[in-house]
């Protein structure tokens, strides 16, 4: 099917929402079992861990990590805001930097200013915002992030949304409480959704509704490594201990060119791949073997891939071996941990 549909729903019994363009799987988030990026709490510090720069806060849901701690006490009340999702043995992050985002906007309590997203280049778009801003923001210490999605978008709406977040982080900031609790829930996979996917598409929802667009076919295929790429080649995606392992190969191709064309057609994939699999840390990429002169090639194709996803992922480098190393935030759960 063309076009962009967007389906909620379940899956095995869990929350969740797809994203489907031309018929193919383009984004997904399934219902965890921890807590859930963006949630807020109220926390209560522990000891400082020395040497390693950070402190465990007690919370209602368990223990969560800070990196940081300067001029907190043990025993201190610290409001902190989940921002991924933890390796299995190891304690949630929390940053003590909140935001409040919403479809249309983020208030920035700690960064003050107005600021549009840069995708909005229309000056008259641009003015009107910034008009809606001002009047909403008004007498505020708080800064303002209005998205992408401001573009077309009702200015009420806009309008609606802003006071709606101002008005979470008037209510969270002005907490007295002493007690570990849970102040803001993160979204659930329908909310992020809302939140999200912004583009105009057809609504599919219902307990059919992953059957009947292909969702579910989709989802199951993604618990088998293998991921045919255009061309004949093929990489593996699969997930260890240590890190997200990446294999390139060309398959039947055995023309001069192959490995160079199995290994762009994997990095302009590849982000997808990881977003719907969940995987995060860090990405360690065997590239399918082409002339070494062709690196700054493949290097503009990866950050070209890179730079549409969502998903922070830093490119860090070649190794001496001449694998590709990245680094990517771990903001939803591993697929694998959901659907086994």
């Amino acid at each position: 099917m063309k076009g962009a549909q967007v389906v909620l729903g379940e899956h095995r019994g869990r929350e969740a929402a797809a994203l489907m363009i031309d018929g193919q799987l383009e984004d997904l988030f399934l219902e965890g079992d921890g807590p859930v990026p963006g949630t807020i709490y109220r926390g209560v510090a522990g000891r400082p861990m020395k040497g390693q720069g950070g402190i465990f806060l007690e919370t209602p849901e368990g223990k969560v990590y800070l990196r940081q701690i300067k001029g907190i006490s043990p025993g201190e009340p610290l409001l902190c805001q989940v921002t991924g999702h933890a390796e299995p043995g190891k304690a949630v992050p929390v940053t003590a930097k909140l935001l409040f985002k919403s479809r249309y906007a983020i208030v920035t309590p700690e960064a003050p200013g107005l600021n549009i997203s840069r995708r909005i280049r229309d000056e008259e778009m641009r003015d009107a915002l910034l008009e809606i801003a001002h009047a909403e923001m008004a007498g505020a210490e708080h800064g303002l992030i209005l998205r992408s999605s401001c573009a077309g978008a009702d200015g009420e709406a806009i309008a609606e949304d802003i006071r709606e977040m101002r008005a979470l982080c008037d209510s969270v900031l002005a907490d007295q409480g002493r007690a570990p609790e849970v102040l803001v829930a993160g979204d659930s996979p329908h909310a992020r959704a809302w939140r999200e996917w912004d583009m105009p598409a057809e609504v599919l929802r219902g307990p059919e509704a992953f059957e009947e667009s292909g969702v579910a076919e989709a989802i199951e295929a993604l618990a088998h490594p293998l991921v045919p790429l255009k061309g004949g080649g093929h990489m593996a995606v699969e997930l260890t201990r240590a890190l997200v392992a990446v294999d390139v190969n060309t398959g039947g191709d055995t023309s001069p060119a192959a490995g160079l064309k199995a290994t762009i057609a994997a990095l302009r994939d590849l982000p997808r791949q990881l977003r719907l699999r969940g995987l995060g840390g860090v990405v360690v990429i065997d590239p399918a073997p082409f002339p070494k002169k062709e690196r700054r090639q493949i290097e503009q194709v990866l950050r070209a891939a890179l730079k549409s996803d969502a998903v922070e992922t830093t490119f860090v480098g070649w190794t001496p071996m001449g694998n590709i190393e990245l680094q990517r935030k771990r903001d939803r759960v591993a697929l694998g941990d959901l659907i086994q």
